[in-house]
């Protein structure tokens, strides 16, 4: 299957390229070192159309697919996954979810906002005793006149400790289990809601990921997303095109690793000749290029079919599909850094070279948005299922 871009696709791909390298390489390794992602980068990329890229223009966005977001998303990964991990957190598990769900007041209110940079949204959804198993939370919403009021944490939350908007899952009935969650737009002005530790995380440096706290935080009734114990509706209704972009990211990652190595091997020089010419670096390199190539196929087609399913395609095909495009993805971007390291030699065990951040981010698409282990489960789940 052929993926021809169109001229707005092209064109949105080198912008977001060129931005990449001229604004966020010079400084990747720092927001690597720093652990901080400059603010000011919000509110830019929110000018560049970036942040609202798959939003609707009618609440700031420009109304692109899937196909495209994940374009831009492959291109951020190229170049700072941290950045790119950030932004997907906001504009995607935040605002596309609230864009998706929400009511018309709910979307006016916030998505501006997000798609301007304004805001920065997260999605919290894992807890400390509950992560693969989503449905296992144990935050509670009691209702209270016009307010819920939740009581719990999340963890492992993708720009939380610099959240300024949260949309949390909590259980609003638990006794009915899985049919007693509900979503709720959360806002970080709320009274009761606050920022645990932030975490100290070996990769995607940068990226804020921490903990959110409620204590008897008063959340008002309007700020319901979707409906009352309905929640696993909207927490399933998103689900797949995750899964598309993260696996965009993961792609993203393993292209870079094989730039690098490519202009490594070309210019390191052992025994007289460039170790390019060294058969088992060769082998190295055609390895690498051939999983990613293998796994660009996968990734857009599953995001070309989760633009289909929008329009009334199989869901059940695209289950498989986005769990087979980011479990696959996923595992060759972690043995494509594994080789640009082992390429790099003594030198990709500094941290001076960007193969090494590249190592330590690629982990996390084997683990985030939910395991490898779960992906296989699934898919083989869907798989039976027919």
């Amino acid at each position: 299957m052929d993926f021809q871009w169109t001229r707005d696709q092209k064109m949105i791909e080198k912008n977001v390229r060129e931005f990449m390298v001229k604004e966020i390489a010079p400084i990747a390794e720092e927001i690597d070192q720093n652990d901080k992602i400059p603010k000011y980068l919000w509110p830019k990329m929110g000018e560049l159309g970036f942040l609202g890229l798959s939003i609707s223009d009618e609440y700031g966005g420009f109304g692109y697919d899937t196909v495209t977001y994940t374009i831009m998303m492959e291109q951020m990964a190229r170049v700072c996954p941290a950045l790119a991990l950030s932004v997907g957190a906001s504009s995607n598990l935040c605002a596309h979810n609230l864009e998706r769900n929400g009511n018309e007041e709910q979307k006016q209110k916030y998505l501006p906002r997000l798609c301007s940079g304004e805001m920065i949204g997260c999605l919290g959804l894992t807890e400390p005793d509950a992560g693969s198993d989503a449905v296992g939370i144990q935050t509670t919403a009691d209702r209270d006149g016009d307010d819920y009021i939740l009581n719990g944490s999340k963890m492992f939350i993708t720009n939380g400790p610099e959240s300024d908007l949260a949309l949390v899952y909590a259980k609003t009935n638990m006794e009915k289990k899985s049919k007693g969650i509900t979503a709720f737009l959360v806002e970080k002005e709320f009274p009761g809601f606050s920022y645990g530790k932030k975490l100290d995380k070996m990769g995607h440096r940068g990226s804020a990921t921490g903990e959110l706290v409620f204590s008897d935080c008063r959340v008002p009734i309007q700020n319901v997303l979707g409906e009352v114990d309905m929640g696993v509706r909207v927490m399933m209704n998103g689900l797949d095109v995750e899964r598309v972009i993260v696996a965009g990211m993961a792609l993203g990652v393993g292209e870079a690793a094989l730039e690098l190595s490519l202009e490594y091997a070309q210019g390191r020089h052992q025994f007289g000749q460039p170790i390019s010419n060294f058969q088992l670096v060769k082998a190295k390199l055609a390895n690498m290029y051939t999983e990613m190539e293998a796994a660009r196929g996968l990734v857009y087609r599953a995001a070309s079919l989760a633009d289909r399913s929008d329009r009334g395609g199989k869901g059940t095909e695209l289950h498989k599909l986005a769990g087979a495009a980011v479990l696959f993805t996923a595992e060759a971007a972690s043995r494509a850094v594994t080789d640009a390291v082992q390429i790099h030699g003594g030198y990709g065990y500094t941290m001076e070279y960007a193969v090494n951040r590249l190592y330590r981010d690629a982990k996390l698409y084997e683990i985030g948005a939910g395991t490898s282990e779960i992906r296989r489960l699934l898919i083989a789940d869907e798989l039976l299922k027919n």
